[in-house]
């Protein structure tokens, strides 16, 4: 598997550690007119500080990124330890669906409600995923070809996945999608 999927590392974090199951997205501004799609079924989080604003979330989350800040990689340097499936995607229409997944992300509101309203169309994706952790974290150079303000990334290399385990058990997961299921008003029949 070489596609990863940038995301903020405290947001990661809080994928990592069973926190939240729940990745908001709008696009960067390099996925053009067309704007941000999940694309991909499978990706390697690719942990970022890109764009990493600490005050954009929960008071909670903000302790957590105070943590975790010493031991992030050099920028020379991607380190991968979790890999995501995608279990559903959702197109967030309106910013009170988007509201409806409050307490299931470490967004703060006003940032939900700055993203939804960001660029040509008012939306949000909301992706339901299933996160594994490698027993041991694996680092690749950063290249050039990976910075930019996008979403997708192709790695150059295809790091193993194969011994990655699910970082919640199947219950605790099931019961997380279903939050997000009740939120969005929706059923797994539903999920598109």
């Amino acid at each position: 598997m070489r596609i990863a999927f940038k995301e903020w590392a405290v947001v990661a974090d809080a994928l990592g550690r069973g926190e939240q199951i729940v990745i908001l997205r709008k696009g960067g501004i390099a996925e053009g007119r067309g704007g941000f799609r999940p694309e991909h079924e499978r990706f390697w989080l690719f942990q970022t500080l890109f764009h990493q604003q600490r005050e954009s979330v929960l008071p909670a989350a903000q302790k957590r990124f105070d943590e975790i800040a010493p031991h992030f990689p050099p920028a020379d340097s991607l380190r991968l330890e979790f890999f995501c499936e995608v279990v559903e995607a959702r197109r967030l229409e309106s910013l009170a669906a988007a509201e409806q997944l409050r307490g299931q992300h470490i967004w703060r509101d006003e940032v939900a409600a700055e993203r939804f309203d960001w660029g040509r169309d008012a939306s949000l994706y909301a992706m339901a995923v299933r996160v594994s952790r490698l027993p041991q974290s694996v680092e690749l150079p950063m290249l050039a070809s990976y910075g930019g303000c996008k979403s997708w990334v192709e790695l150059e290399t295809a790091p193993d996945f194969s011994t990655a385990q699910p970082v919640l058990d199947e219950i605790a997961f099931r019961a997380k999608l279903e939050q997000f299921h009740a939120a969005l008003n929706t059923t797994a029949a539903d999920a598109h």
